[in-house]
C-alpha cells in the first residue's frame, strides 16, 4: 500500500473536484459531446473522480481499474456498435485514462488514446480545464469520425452531462 497515495486521498477535500470542475466547465464540456457527437456515430462519456474509497486505496485499485468500473457502471459498452468512450479523470492522483468499446478500440491504437490522455493532463498542469477537457473530447471525435462517421440514423444513446464521481 502506497501510503502517501492513501494521504492524498484522505486529506482531499470533497469540494476540491467542484472548485477546478464547476458548473462552467461542466456545461462546457456537454457542449463539446454533444457537438462532437453530430460528427459520428460513437458515444463519449466524462466521467471526474475526486478522492478513492479507503478500500480501493487498502487494495491498491489503479485509475485504470477504477475507470473500467466506471465504464461498466456508466453502461459506457451499451451502444449499438460499440463504440463508446469514456474519458475518466482521477483528480487526486492526476491521471487520466481513455477506455474504448470494442468497436472503435479495434480501429484505434492505444498509443492515439495515450496521447489524448497526455495532452489533457498537460492542461490540467497548466491549470486550463475547460479548454483541455473540451480538446481531449474533440480529439476523441475526430479518432470516431474517422472510424465511424455519422449516418442517416444517429441516434445519442448515452448521457451527454459529464459525471462527478
Amino acid at each position: 500500500m502506497d501510503v502517501r497515495r492513501c494521504l492524498r486521498h484522505l486529506l482531499v477535500p470533497p469540494w476540491a473536484v467542484r472548485r477546478a470542475f464547476t458548473p462552467a466547465v461542466l456545461t462546457a464540456i456537454e457542449a463539446a459531446i454533444r457537438g462532437s457527437e453530430r460528427t459520428h456515430r460513437g458515444e463519449i462519456r466524462f466521467a471526474v473522480e475526486g478522492e478513492l474509497a479507503w478500500s480501493d486505496l487498502r487494495n491498491g485499485v489503479t485509475a485504470r481499474q477504477r475507470a473500467a468500473r466506471a465504464f461498466s457502471d456508466l453502461r459506457v459498452w451499451d451502444t449499438a456498435e460499440n463504440t463508446g468512450v469514456l474519458i475518466y479523470v482521477q483528480w487526486v492522483d492526476r491521471r487520466v485514462e481513455i477506455l474504448a468499446d470494442r468497436g472503435i478500440a479495434a480501429c484505434v491504437p492505444q498509443a492515439e488514446w495515450n496521447a489524448v490522455c497526455h495532452g489533457l493532463e498537460q492542461a490540467f498542469k497548466a491549470g486550463r480545464y475547460a479548454e483541455g477537457c473540451t480538446a481531449a473530447v474533440d480529439a476523441v471525435g475526430q479518432l470516431l469520425a474517422t472510424h465511424f462517421p455519422a449516418g442517416a440514423d444517429n441516434p445519442d444513446e448515452l448521457p451527454d452531462r459529464p459525471v462527478l464521481l
